[in-house]
């Protein structure tokens, strides 16, 4: 199972908290971790990961710069379309936080009929919005073992 953790390379403080959390959550239920591989709520979701035992797989924009927690580093060298590899990668996505670059994921996996958890995140038909970090997880693993 693969879950993409999406969100801003710029995130505050509650967003990093909030995405360690995910990160680690879904370690604990066997997720492998998939995001875009930089700062910000990428690297809090890696290293929450990491803690919890997990693997994380990060598809840079480009052809370094990944985060110290990524164990799988794909060099995309796409810049912003690396989003479509992101989602299309995960059986699920959970967003936190986020801006535009987030925004476009969620509409990527949207249109890939995946299934989007938000914890603070745009407000968008098709968005679960889920009001604690465990309550995305635990949502967002049941969708994914649900579309095996």
């Amino acid at each position: 199972m693969q879950i993409a953790v999406i969100g801003a390379s710029n995130a505050s403080p509650e967003e990093v908290e909030a995405a360690e959390t995910v990160g680690y959550l879904l370690a604990q239920n066997g997720a492998i971790v998939v995001c875009g591989g930089l700062g910000g709520v990428m690297e809090a979701a890696c290293r929450g990961a990491k803690e919890g035992g997990g693997t994380t797989v990060g598809i840079i924009s480009g052809t370094n710069g990944e985060n110290p927690y990524v164990d799988v580093v794909v060099r995309s060298d796409l810049g912003h379309a690396r989003n479509t590899l992101v989602v299309s990668s995960a059986d699920a996505v959970v967003a936190v936080g986020g801006e535009y670059g987030t925004l476009s994921e969620i509409a990527l996996a949207l249109k890939m009929k995946k299934s989007v958890f938000g914890v603070k995140t745009w407000e968008i038909d098709g968005v679960f919005p889920c009001s604690t970090p465990e309550e995305a997880v635990l949502t967002a693993v049941r969708a994914a073992r649900l579309s095996h």
